[in-house]
């Protein structure tokens, strides 16, 4: 097969195609991405010399690139990652996300059709999977889960914009009968991920021995999944997704951001050693929240788990160890 993986050179969708790659001898992969700040290529630098691994820096907004590479290469799937994702940096100025997120989903979503369009086969068998968040639902309060029925209201320019475009990958399904499914997850984790996320936030200031910002009191509630049980869920639906369906992904695991910025710091205390102001948690420091703060996220994955017979396998407090160790690794070689 010839896939597509976009936003290929970020965290998600590098580790993903390092998974697909060895997974998958007889594919091709074609990754697009326009290496924003928070892409790394040298991550597939393995990749390079394989004759089966290609890239091409290409911003989806530009139609006519986007055009080129479709007719050029013929994709027969597509993982659609490409996505500008950080919330407080949609805060600040929205429109690159809906430049990126919307307009840059529809350039490759509709060069795919025209393409597929043309015989009976490709239409059938090709596949366009988008991944998306959670965060287009909105925010839970105290109890309940995110469903795939759940009504989008989301909350944030990034949320907004990624909304728009499940709609608009979802009206191709209904309007064209196009082969696509999209996936909604829970928040990632792991070795790799950029430094302005959360997990990676909290280590680098703490062994750098600056103070560790957490928005408001910390009670805000995120679910957490490692990252290559994401990649997991994301094979698995596109072989195995229903068509015109769209496939809850998470990690059945919540945590308030304060009780892990503790967590993080009590194990650094334990891994690396208390630094001059003695325990980690001494750096904790609350400011203020963000604007359109959704208080809690959490998702019913059952769907997935009883359709496709996914379900996340990674021991959290294991791989959250192994992703500490790495980013310490990381920032004591600078």
């Amino acid at each position: 097969m010839r896939i597509i993986v976009t936003g290929g050179a970020g965290f998600i969708g590098s580790n993903l195609i390092l998974r697909l790659f060895e997974k998958y001898p007889d594919w091709e992969i074609y990754n697009l991405d326009k290496l924003t700040y928070a892409s790394d290529p040298s991550y597939l630098r393995s990749l390079k010399d394989s004759g089966r691994y290609h890239f091409r820096k290409v911003d989806l907004v530009h139609r006519n690139e986007v055009h080129d590479i479709v007719k050029t290469f013929r994709p027969q799937g597509v993982f659609h990652l490409a996505a500008e994702s950080h919330v407080d940096n949609s805060i600040k100025g929205p429109e690159p996300f809906i430049q990126s997120n919307v307009v840059g989903t529809f350039n490759i979503l509709e060069e795919c059709r025209q393409l597929w369009k043309e015989d009976e086969v490709s239409w059938k068998n090709n596949r366009f999977l988008h991944v998306s968040t959670d965060e287009v639902y909105g925010e839970l309060e105290d109890d309940g889960y995110f469903t795939e029925e759940t009504p989008y209201a989301p909350n944030s320019p990034y949320s907004a914009s990624k909304a728009s475009s499940d709609f608009i990958v979802r009206s191709y399904f209904q309007t064209y009968g196009m082969n696509v499914v999209t996936t909604n997850c829970s928040n990632n984790y792991g070795p790799h991920q950029h430094d302005e996320k959360l997990i990676p936030v909290v280590i680098r200031n703490a062994i750098n021995h600056n103070k560790i910002p957490v928005y408001g009191k910390g009670g805000n509630i995120r679910d957490w999944l490692f990252v290559h049980d994401h990649n997991d869920a994301l094979d698995v639906t596109f072989h195995k997704g229903r068509a015109g369906e769209t496939y809850n992904i998470g990690g059945n695991n919540e945590w308030k951001n304060i009780d892990l910025v503790r967590t993080i710091c009590n194990i650094l205390n334990e891994k690396v050693g208390e630094g001059p102001e003695g325990d980690y948690k001494n750096l904790i420091t609350f400011v203020t929240d963000r604007l359109g703060h959704d208080f809690r996220y959490a998702i019913d994955a059952s769907k997935i788990k009883n359709e496709l017979g996914w379900e996340p396998s990674q021991d959290f407090k294991g791989m959250l160890r192994k992703t500490i160790l790495w980013y310490v690794d990381k920032y004591n070689s600078k």
